[in-house]
Order: structure tokens, then C-alpha cells, then sequence
């Protein structure tokens, strides 16, 4: 009996109360697992929104506050030789912004096209601070750079300015040997109408005079951006970005992705001698235009990862946030 006795067990009580105090136990794990991985997802998701915001408005906002400068002023006195049949970054503007209908961008469901209803912003302005002139030749269309190197290309679109206005036309060549520029009429795309750089621009523009820019004046590549929401074919992410158009060397435009999960881009306005902020459907000339000096963005913008959030039936669970950043054009005020 004694040995009986001890060899004895638990009993079927006390293995059901194990059990369940082990579930118990073990329950509490998982869930402590699981609140800490929807935690840890939680925090990655804002912190990728806020990134992608840094990100998105670091770079449109060097942008804006660069619209319309030419490395000698801001643009009051533009004259443009480059033929009138080409695309939206052949018509100097500095800033000009559309609420939803814009030709420039084309709007549609395929990748890189501009998402229905959002936004765009068109600015110009030189690239980079520019080169400085050696000796500019009117009558045969020369420009000698005075530097040691300088990234420029046949085909660029350039703007050469000084004091009394700036001029933008179009490289025929050139020779990096000798930092030699040459244009001339008619040749290219889109080509000069002229070879003449006086201001203003006549119309017709074949009727151009001569115009030497004298020594140290400045020579750059035209800067032309467009910025604007669109679909990068990723529905897995979201299947939306924010868009930049760029125009490259050569004059030829470059469609850049920016910053992955922006979804929305709204912009308003804000014009000299207004405390109005307005839409762009609301500035109507190029006069009108010329008086904005702000910019307000807003961008919505959500994160990469799905069913972050308890509501799944919304952005398909996707954490998403809206700001608004305002940018001052450095070159349009007093």
C-alpha cells in the first residue's frame, strides 16, 4: 500500500485546473504578442507618413520658393524665342497651379498619369545658379562661358539674363573643349523663332532685333517642373505617388516617382495686397499670376502597409494623415 500511495498522480481535477490556468497563461502571451505587433505596426505607419511628408514637402518647396528666378532678378522683363507650338514648359510663367483640368498632365488610370481631381503646379525658373558669360556674339548667335566646366548639352533650353532682362532660347550646340554656346533660328524642337533676344519679344516673333548680353551676365539650364498625384500601378501600396515632370537635358521631359503613398495634393494661393487664399480656378491672367507670393500645400498621405487600422473597410486599412505646408516665393517678395 505504502508503495501504492506513492506512486500515485494528479487527479483528473487537478490536470483540467492545469490546463486551463496554462491557456490562461498562455492566452495572455499571445495576446500581449499581438498588442505589441499591432503597436509596433501602428508606430511604423505614422512614422513612414511623417517621413514621406518631409520628404514630399522638402522637395516641392525648394522648388516653389525657386519659381521665377533667373539668376540676375525675379523676371519682371522676359523675353522667349522658343516657337509657340511646343508643350506647357515652353511658356514662361513662374508659378502657375490648376484645381483639376490641366493638358499638360495627362489624366487617366495608367502609370505615371495624373489622378482625377487633385492638383498640379507648374514653376519655372534657372537651374542651379548658372554660368557666368565670357562673350555673347548676337550676330552669330555665340555665347563663350568664362568657367572651367559646365553641365550643359546640345538641345538644352536655356535662359541667359543680366540686369535689363532675361532671355530663354534653345541650344543648337555645345562644345564643352571650349565652353562654347551656339543657337540659330528654326532648327530644333521646339526650335527658336529668332535669333534676336532683345526684349520684348515682338509679334511676330521673326521680327526679333539683336540684343549682346555683355560680360558676367548669367547662362543656365531652364528649370521646368511640374509637380502632381499620380499612379505608380502598385495597388498593393496604394497605387499612388507623388509626381514630378522635369525638363532634362537635351529639352527633353522626365517623369520622376517622388514619395510613394501621397494621395491627394490640393493648393491654394495667396496674391499681393490679399489676405484672400485662393484657388487656382480663382486667378484668371498672367497678371493675376504674376501677384502670388505663397503657396499653400496640402497633401494626404498614407502608409505603405494595409489593415493597420480597426477600420479595413476604409483606405483598406491603411493609416493616412493630411498637411498643409505654406512655401513663400522668395522671388516675389518685396
Amino acid at each position: 500500500m505504502s508503495r501504492l500511495q506513492a506512486s500515485r498522480g494528479f487527479t483528473l481535477v487537478e490536470l483540467m485546473v492545469s490546463l486551463v490556468l496554462g491557456l490562461v497563461v498562455v492566452g495572455g502571451v499571445i495576446s500581449v504578442l499581438i498588442a505589441n505587433k499591432s503597436s509596433y505596426r501602428t508606430n511604423e505607419g505614422l512614422s513612414q507618413i511623417q517621413e514621406s511628408a518631409r520628404t514630399a514637402f522638402e522637395l516641392l518647396a525648394r522648388d516653389a520658393r525657386q519659381a521665377g528666378g533667373t539668376g540676375c532678378d525675379n523676371a519682371r522683363r522676359m523675353s522667349n524665342v522658343l516657337n509657340a507650338s511646343t508643350p506647357w514648359y515652353r511658356n514662361w510663367a513662374s508659378i502657375q497651379g490648376f484645381d483639376s483640368t490641366d493638358t499638360a498632365v495627362t489624366t487617366g488610370t495608367g502609370v505615371g498619369e495624373r489622378v482625377t481631381g487633385t492638383d498640379t503646379l507648374h514653376m519655372h525658373g534657372i537651374e542651379g545658379g548658372g554660368y557666368p558669360v565670357l562673350t555673347h556674339t548676337a550676330g552669330t548667335g555665340t555665347i563663350v562661358l568664362n568657367v572651367t566646366g559646365a553641365t550643359l548639352a546640345a538641345n538644352d533650353l536655356l535662359m541667359i539674363c543680366d540686369f535689363d532682362h532675361a532671355a530663354i532660347f534653345q541650344a543648337a550646340t555645345y562644345t564643352p573643349g571650349t565652353f562654347t554656346i551656339t543657337y540659330t533660328s528654326g532648327a530644333g524642337s521646339p526650335g527658336n523663332c529668332t535669333t534676336g533676344l532683345a526684349y520684348p519679344t515682338p509679334t511676330p516673333c521673326s521680327g526679333a532685333t539683336n540684343y549682346v548680353f555683355p560680360r558676367n551676365s548669367t547662362v543656365g539650364r531652364l528649370q521646368a517642373v511640374t509637380w502632381y498625384i499620380g499612379n505608380n500601378g502598385r495597388a498593393a501600396d496604394g497605387g499612388r505617388s507623388l509626381y514630378r515632370i522635369r525638363l532634362g537635358a537635351g529639352g527633353v521631359p522626365v517623369t520622376e516617382e517622388v514619395v510613394a503613398g501621397v494621395t491627394d495634393m490640393q493648393v491654394q494661393y495667396g496674391t499681393n495686397g490679399s489676405d484672400t487664399i485662393s484657388d487656382a480656378g480663382s486667378i484668371v491672367g498672367t497678371a493675376a499670376w504674376a501677384g502670388v507670393n505663397s503657396v499653400f500645400i496640402t497633401l494626404t498621405i498614407s502608409s505603405t502597409d494595409a489593415r493597420i487600422s480597426t477600420d479595413a473597410a476604409t483606405n483598406t486599412g491603411r493609416l493616412s494623415k493630411t498637411f498643409t505646408y505654406l512655401v513663400t516665393l522668395r522671388n516675389r517678395v518685396p
